[in-house]
């Protein structure tokens, strides 16, 4: 059974299920679901825990063991299985199926990951705990989805904040909903239970937006030039390597390149698009950017980026942040223009 975040509430009072498959990047919402599955589960009498982590060097067989295996005193179980990366291998696929064909009695089994890629969702393994378990996929939280979640944090400390106030609380926590939390409560140690003006709030929050370069991506490919220096800013701000910026730009560029040659061979964009793993809402960034940038425009940003690869390397004069700058505005079709004494 799969649910959305904001059901597994409601279907934990009904009743446990054996096996829980939790995923996303979201790391408070996870452990907040995480946490909830592990108090209703204490309260059913599973007093024993067991945790393993998927790393290098990671045997599978641990989880047949762990299953197979009785508690001293008879507790029921808990085993946890943390996958920071989301991928399992042959050897995970195959354990996860047969554990969901043959599952132990008093048992809960609860699986954490990362974000997982939608080919993943759709494997045998997933489809095989979705069919005696939960599988509950968290993604970002974005526009109004994100005001009306803080809407909800905020009142549950007994705060309520102007729609501007509100508004202005997303736009510093920008995908960070850790940090939110934390202004939240903050918010609260400051005035209590009270009715919040936008400028308490201005004056008490701190900008904590989560800049990525992922993020960056996706505001190139809309062409959208304050996010663009504002996340470029937060990322050097937050000593995000330059090599992995111009890795993520140039990785971009090269990507619309090889989309462009494609269609220009006659083949059909949904195809072109499924074999160069453009899914969903970056399907409409990508066309926006197929429009907009001309093949000269994509080969002027693997020239600039070049120079910015030799300028971090120390190989050639210039400020390699700037250089960085200039390949996001070409991105946009915008363009630093120097003027001279």
């Amino acid at each position: 059974m799969r649910l959305k975040p904001e059901q597994l509430g409601t279907a934990l009072q009904k009743n446990l299920a054996p096996v829980y498959f939790l995923s996303g990047d979201e790391p408070l919402q996870l452990g907040e679901m995480a946490d909830a599955i592990r108090k209703t589960a204490r309260l059913a009498a599973y007093n024993s825990r067991e945790i393993f982590s998927v790393e290098t060097g990671f045997s599978w067989n641990q989880l047949a063991l762990s299953a197979d295996s009785l508690s001293i005193f008879s507790d029921k179980k808990i085993i946890e299985l943390r996958i920071p990366t989301g991928t399992v291998g042959t050897d995970g696929a195959k354990a996860l199926t047969t554990y969901c064909e043959r599952i132990p009695q008093d048992t809960l089994l609860l699986i954490t990951a990362g974000k997982l890629a939608s080919a993943t969702l759709k494997s045998r393994w997933v489809e095989a705990i979705d069919k005696v378990g939960v599988v509950v996929q968290v993604w970002a939280l974005e526009g109004q989805e994100l005001v009306n979640w803080l809407q909800q944090r905020l009142q549950q400390r007994g705060l309520h904040a102007e729609p501007d106030g509100v508004r202005l609380l997303a736009s510093r926590i920008e995908g960070n909903l850790l940090a939110a939390d934390q202004e939240i409560t903050k918010l609260y140690v400051l005035y209590g239970s009270a009715k919040l003006s936008t400028a308490q709030i201005f004056d008490a929050v701190a900008d904590s937006s989560r800049y990525d370069v992922f993020k960056l991506m996706d505001a190139i490919l809309l062409a959208d030039l304050n996010r663009i220096i504002k996340i470029l800013s937060g990322l050097r701000a937050e000593g995000i390597a330059a090599p992995v910026i111009l890795w993520g730009l140039t990785r971009e560029a090269r990507g619309l390149i090889k989309i462009k040659l494609a269609l220009a061979s006659g083949q059909q964009k949904d195809i072109v698009f499924r074999n160069n793993q453009i899914w969903d809402k970056r399907k409409v960034l990508v066309e926006k950017a197929l429009n907009r940038l001309k093949a000269n425009d994509l080969n002027r940003i693997l020239i600039l980026s070049a120079k910015a690869d030799r300028q971090i390397k120390g190989q050639q004069s210039g400020d390699a942040w700037e250089t960085l700058l200039a390949i996001c505005l070409q991105f946009s079709s915008l363009h630093i223009v120097r003027t001279t004494a």
